[in-house]
């Protein structure tokens, strides 16, 4: 499939990603590819393709179609298993990489990351992933340069964990005016920076949320007890939740600030 998706006009590479890539995958996990174009990919031949391998009749949204930063692609059902096309434009990646080695970062609305796209996920997809197909090199020459995560993004992340604290401020002002709506998008908010920022801390890709929690929390700085903690604040969502966040945050800063100290 990779080497015949090379083959359109303006499909560069194709990659493995998600738990496949990782080895962290079960026997049901989706097969995600990752399809990265320049241009204007050929979405009629995609969509050709598509339906050929499914079977039936299949369908591809273009670039834009799923939003911002997971800008198009196709959800397949290939011999049972599930199969998904993620559509990456390969030179709005290398531009975000190119950010990230400057320390700089964007956190986007995207459908699908209730804790919005954190843009280093794109040379972090690239960096842990398998290339399939790649008949120019490009995104093997790039995987090879996020091997190593970059030190100013790693600075820009750990200093982001100030937004955590801030949440849990709003969040606290919300629970007494018993508002469970806020309280919980501020106590998801503040764990989702918390996790973003350890996950920089140990110079780890973090892609999106899902099993963020479980992934910080076997690392070495971690505080003891992090993906617990973070669980029973956003069980409860009331004041006493808020304190228990509040707790979590000076723990967390404290060990990020140990670190940025030692490293200095």
């Amino acid at each position: 499939m990779a080497s015949r998706l090379v083959s359109l006009p303006g499909m560069r590479a194709v990659s493995l990603g998600g738990s496949r890539a990782r080895g962290t995958h079960r026997p049901d996990s989706d097969w995600d590819l990752g399809l990265y174009y320049r241009g204007t990919p050929d979405v009629a031949a995609l969509t050709a393709l598509a339906s050929e391998v499914q079977g039936s009749p299949a369908e591809v949204a273009g670039p834009g179609g799923w939003g911002p930063w997971v800008n198009g692609g196709a959800w397949l059902t290939v011999d049972g298993g599930a199969v998904d096309w993620i559509l990456r434009d390969l030179d709005r990646v290398e531009a975000v990489w190119s950010d990230c080695r400057e320390g700089r970062f964007e956190v986007g609305v995207q459908a699908g990351h209730p804790l919005g796209f954190w843009s280093p996920a794109y040379p972090g997809e690239v960096a842990l992933c398998h290339v399939l197909a790649d008949p120019g090199g490009e995104l093997t020459a790039l995987r090879h340069e996020t091997v190593a995560y970059p030190e100013p993004l790693r600075t820009a992340l750990v200093e982001a964990s100030w937004e955590a604290e801030f949440s849990v401020a709003n969040a606290r002002k919300s629970a007494s005016a018993d508002d469970p709506l806020h309280v919980s998008l501020c106590l998801s908010r503040a764990v989702g920076v918390l996790a973003q920022s350890l996950h920089a801390h140990h110079r780890t890709w973090c892609l999106n949320e899902k099993g963020a929690l479980a992934a910080v929390s076997g690392m070495p700085d971690t505080p003891a007890g992090f993906a617990a903690r973070a669980g029973e604040v956003l069980r409860c969502l009331d004041g006493e939740a808020v304190e228990r966040a509040a707790e979590l945050v000076r723990d967390v800063r404290s060990v990020l600030a140990a670190g940025e100290a030692d490293h200095t």
